[in-house]
């Protein structure tokens, strides 16, 4: 029998991060663990490759929540258009996390729609016996030697990690912490994978319970 699922873990911690809360407008806060396309690209930044799905199944909370007010000069695109020709930067404020520590979890499964994959993915696929399990040596030994894709953050660019690899020993998860419901949560932007246009996918009724924030597992991610 064919196995088509196979399981990678990581650990992050950072000196501030920000799930944004898409409901907060434009004072953004903070959701108090990280979103499922958030873990799913921390991941994807240490190893990426289209050819793959990489299916976020739960985070650990290894360090109390700590919320915290954050201002910065925002000089981005979203800006107005008068803005952005003056050179005006403005002034933005968030509810963002300090202090953060997460241990990761997810499952790795070949790709369903190999219609919208790059041709190199394409010739990768076709190489490869069982993409899951390859990218899962990959992955596995990336992390090992610290290497990335691109540099992991905690939601915001500029939020980079402290620390991304393996497990480590003195890290320990908030088993005695009380429960946090999470009456809404952004799953997804980009429902159907690399290249789909966008579309909106939400979690309800989420709770963070001993620690542990589990991601409802939908079955349109596994190959059938």
């Amino acid at each position: 029998m064919v196995r088509l699922s196979y399981p990678i873990a990581m650990e992050i911690a950072g000196n501030t991060a920000m799930w944004t809360r898409p409901d907060s407008g434009d004072c953004p806060v903070s959701y108090p663990a990280p979103t499922y396309s958030a873990v799913k690209a921390i991941f994807e930044s240490v190893a990426w490759g289209p050819g793959v799905e990489i299916i976020p199944t739960k985070v650990e909370l290894c360090a109390p929540i700590q919320y915290h007010s954050y201002c910065t000069n925002y000089g981005g695109p979203l800006r107005s258009t008068k803005s952005i020709k003056e050179g005006n930067n403005y002034q933005l404020y968030a509810t963002v996390l300090i202090d953060v520590c997460y241990r990761l979890y997810a499952e790795v499964v070949p790709y369903k729609d190999k219609s919208r994959l790059p041709e190199s993915a394409v010739q990768w696929d076709k190489k490869t016996t069982s993409p899951g399990h390859a990218y899962q040596s990959i992955f596995n030994r990336r992390l090992k030697r610290g290497q990335c894709y691109s540099i992991p953050t905690l939601g915001w660019k500029e939020f980079t990690p402290s620390y991304f690899g393996e497990f480590r020993d003195t890290t320990q998860v908030l088993s005695d912490a009380l429960p946090i419901v999470i009456p809404s949560m952004l799953r997804r932007v980009f429902a159907k994978g690399y290249g789909s246009p966008v579309s909106y996918v939400y979690d309800n009724d989420l709770v963070i319970r001993n620690g542990v924030l589990e991601y409802p597992q939908r079955s349109e991610n596994y190959a059938q």
